[in-house]
């Protein structure tokens, strides 16, 4: 079993995407699908009050890839952490591997995405995941996904620092601190409870 905490320093996180395929296909709009399945995200609700469009929908076919491949990854002993993506999108999966990590241990990443800002960070299309590996491990992985039919590409790395950084195209878009973020997610339900 896998825990998704973040365990060493300089680990290099890899995004894998089982709906992504590893050889790019036509397709009618992506673009269109991700900001229709985004104003049904969590990011959108808080953020602008939006509760519309439709969950991102379900591939099963790309969620046993990705499945298999991070069974794969763990029975080999490839990877230290994985976690999902789900509510809250890449940056809140970033952040939560963070939360968990004893050593108190941050991240940097760069999101190179066509998709908008909001979308690359916060959207919540499944069968994804993160996974932090040892740099010199991170041949193996690519091409344990590649077998598997899973897109992977390495987004960032784990820092001791205990910051938390996002770039979007060379921007960027999140900067904090880990300790900060934690208060925030902590505490929301409590905050929000005594706005109201």
């Amino acid at each position: 079993m896998m825990k998704i905490a973040f365990r060493e320093e300089g680990d290099a996180i890899v995004l894998l995407d089982g709906a992504t395929p590893v050889v790019p296909v036509q397709h009618a709009d992506p673009a269109q699908d991700a900001r229709r399945e985004f104003s049904s995200s969590e990011y959108s609700k808080v953020i602008a009050g939006i509760v519309a469009g439709e969950p991102p929908a379900i591939d099963l076919a790309a969620e046993k890839r990705l499945q298999g491949c991070l069974v794969s990854l763990a029975a080999g002993g490839l990877v230290h952490s994985a976690h999902d993506i789900s509510d809250g999108g890449l940056a809140v999966t970033l952040v939560e591997c963070c939360f968990g990590s004893a050593a108190k241990l941050g991240a940097e990443a760069s999101l190179d995405e066509h998709d908008p800002a909001e979308i690359a960070a916060f959207g919540e299309r499944g069968a994804r995941a993160v996974v932090s590996v040892n740099a010199t491990s991170l041949a193996r992985i690519l091409e344990t996904a590649r077998q598997y039919g899973v897109a992977a590409h390495q987004i960032g790395k784990v820092v001791r620092d205990g910051a938390f950084r996002i770039q979007y195209k060379g921007r960027i878009v999140v900067d904090s601190s880990v300790e900060t973020l934690r208060d925030t997610w902590t505490h929301s339900l409590e905050r929000a409870l005594k706005v109201r």
